[in-house]
């Protein structure tokens, strides 16, 4: 039995190999995605120059040695042109315009010498030139470049000119046209990649705020209404009864409000996170006193708002060792404030809300967070005395702590 089933995975593994991969730009299978053109691509057009070269070697060109050396030097100026042209930050380069300046010069004078198949040089020139030349310019070299190539063509070869002169002037065109839009295709193809990128940092960052706000408010939420439950315990099972209910709650909530931050999506209500500031500062001994007027908000805003106070009593829970704690949100209809103080040690002691303030994760997060929104989010001392100087300056000295947002009403400026 176990070598049938080994004889059964090695047939799928040989199944899997034989099965052709599709690109990873889901094209068709075994087809990758084109890459961007080259200078070999430009190589085949010295075909034209078959007809001089068979005049030499047939001895129908006079001063053959001159012919030779002159169509041995265009071909490899043309050569180090197209394959230069195409190297990044080498086709403004001074020795790329030298070269084009030789080859203008063999073109001229072995199709003004000769006539004759050496005018098929001056297509081949068209085709240099529209591998370096773009914009504007391509009319100042085009059109002069055919009309010379007319003009050199009629007095060889009579009306067989036109071809000549259209040849050099849709040579390079063309060739400019399409070199022009591989360029563009390739910076369109960057852009996409260089957004895709950000799409993903921006989420990155986003996830790891609300992962940081959420969790860093449930837990502390947990945490003291577990120290509640404990001291409760001996003297009043039946209130410590309420508050392991009141873990059980928040924790499924945690679970929600988490699957609701993978996906991106949280609904805004910010009288629920008002009810669980005041639960939570309840169970932490810290008297609530929360005053809410002004119009209803945008689901946006109250997710905002809601992120605010959240920070501002978990840090308040923490580390403040207060007994009252203030929120206070007003609103008008052309914005919205939100204030949290409490009487606590504030940023006196180093720690809690004034350490986050001068550089914590959570408050520096909703001041991002604010800004994106056209908000605003400020930190301070809650009462500074007149001389400016702290209430006291030793352990334990109580200044209090504040914190404000300030958040516009017009969701046109959000951006969260």
């Amino acid at each position: 039995m176990t070598r049938t089933n080994d004889m059964t995975w090695k047939t799928r593994d040989k199944d899997r190999n034989r099965r052709p991969s599709r690109s990873r730009d889901g094209g068709e299978p075994g087809r990758g995605r084109p890459g961007p053109p080259s200078g070999y691509a430009m190589l085949p057009w010295l075909l034209l120059g078959l007809g001089s070269f068979s005049n030499l070697v047939q001895g129908r060109t006079p001063n053959p040695w001159l012919g030779g050396i002159g169509l041995l030097v265009f071909n490899s100026l043309y050569v180090s042109v197209v394959f230069t042209a195409f190297v990044p930050g080498k086709r403004r380069s001074h020795v790329i315009w030298w070269s084009l300046a030789g080859m203008g010069l063999m073109t001229f004078g072995l199709g003004g010498l000769y006539g004759g198949s050496w005018l098929l040089f001056f297509p081949l020139f068209g085709l240099a030139c529209g591998t370096v030349v773009r914009g504007r310019a391509l009319a100042w070299v085009g059109l002069p470049l055919s009309a010379v190539a007319g003009a050199v063509g009629a007095y060889h070869d009579g009306w067989g000119a036109i071809g000549v002169a259209y040849g050099t002037f849709i040579s390079m065109m063309v060739t400019a046209a399409i070199l022009t839009l591989a360029e563009t295709v390739g910076e369109l193809r960057a852009t996409r990649q260089e957004l895709a990128r950000s799409a993903v940092e921006r989420e990155r960052l986003r996830f790891s705020r609300d992962l940081h706000d959420l969790l860093g408010h449930t837990l502390s939420v947990i945490v003291v209404k577990a120290e509640a439950a404990r001291r409760l315990t001996p003297d009043d099972p039946d209130a410590a009864l309420t508050q392991v209910s009141d873990i059980e709650s928040v924790g499924r909530q945690a679970l929600t409000e988490i699957r609701e931050a993978v996906t991106g999506y949280r609904e805004g209500s910010l009288a629920t996170d008002l009810d669980r500031a005041r639960s939570a500062l309840t169970a932490a001994g810290i008297e609530p006193v929360i005053r809410r007027s002004g119009p209803p908000l945008e689901p946006w805003a109250e997710v905002l708002l809601g992120w605010v106070v959240r920070e501002a009593v978990t840090n308040a829970v923490r580390h403040s060792a207060a007994t009252r704690c203030t929120i206070t949100v007003d609103g008008t209809p052309e914005q919205v404030g939100l204030t949290v103080t409490d009487d606590g040690v504030g940023a006196v002691a180093g720690v809690g809300a004034g350490a986050s303030a001068g550089g914590g994760t959570g408050l520096k997060g909703l001041t991002e967070r604010l800004a994106a929104a056209g908000g605003s989010l400020e930190t301070g001392p809650a009462s500074t005395p007149a001389d400016g100087t702290a209430e006291g300056s030793g352990p334990g000295a109580r200044q209090g702590f504040r914190v404000t947002a300030l958040l516009p009403v017009d969701a046109s400026t959000a951006h969260v």
